[in-house]
């Protein structure tokens, strides 16, 4: 079988580092803007940066419905802070305006961990990554209030305010969402994760 090619959405956010995670994880990646580009990709990656101007400019630029058609279709899709919200279905504490791509049966909440000064790391458990816990880098990241019963949680972090955790991986059939970003740590195993179910889906 060839190598994926999996595109990152280079509208807005940290398109470098992600392209660099997945060329780490065996995977050839090149940057998406247009719908012509979009339409040459196995796969999506959307970055992490501000999910309400990430919103506007995938308007703006052509390319919201034709990847609202793409993960309609069942082409797989990564989105980690920012493109987690923009894969939900139900977005809590968004702008009037802002649109989603959708296709995860969750409600996430924008901004949940607070401002860019409340940013933290902490160790996280994930479900199907062999070896010790990844490092999840929080950064004015969202987190998921809800899920449907087609979700699987992949990932949670204990509550600051109470005995609950609070959802931050989830993957529903070829989507996989994370309010942290793997990019930033050097530790590509989640980006791996993504394009085994890359591979996968193309079988």
């Amino acid at each position: 079988m060839s190598t994926p090619l999996i595109g990152v959405l280079a509208l807005q956010g940290d398109v470098r580092e992600h392209l660099i995670a997945l060329a780490a994880a065996d995977a050839v990646a090149r940057p998406v803007r247009r719908a012509e580009e979009l339409a040459e990709v196995d796969a999506l990656v959307i970055p992490g940066g501000e999910s309400t101007t990430m919103s506007k400019l995938a308007l703006n630029f052509g390319v919201m419905d034709p990847l609202r058609e793409r993960v309609a279709a069942g082409m797989p899709v990564y989105g980690t802070c920012a493109g987690m919200i923009m894969l939900a279905d139900k977005i809590l504490d968004g702008r009037d305006y802002q649109e989603t791509v959708g296709g995860i049966d969750m409600t996430v909440r924008r901004n949940a961990f607070g401002r860019q000064n409340e940013s933290f790391e902490t160790a996280i458990p994930f479900q199907g990554l062999e070896g010790e816990p990844v490092n999840g880098v929080f950064i004015r990241a969202p987190w998921v209030e809800s899920v449907g019963a087609g979700v699987e949680v992949l990932a949670e972090v204990p509550a600051a305010d109470g005995p609950d955790s609070r959802i931050v991986a989830v993957r529903q059939g070829n989507l996989l969402a994370t309010s942290f970003h793997p990019e930033l740590t050097g530790d590509h195993r989640v980006h791996a994760y993504f394009v085994r179910m890359v591979e996968a889906a193309a079988q």
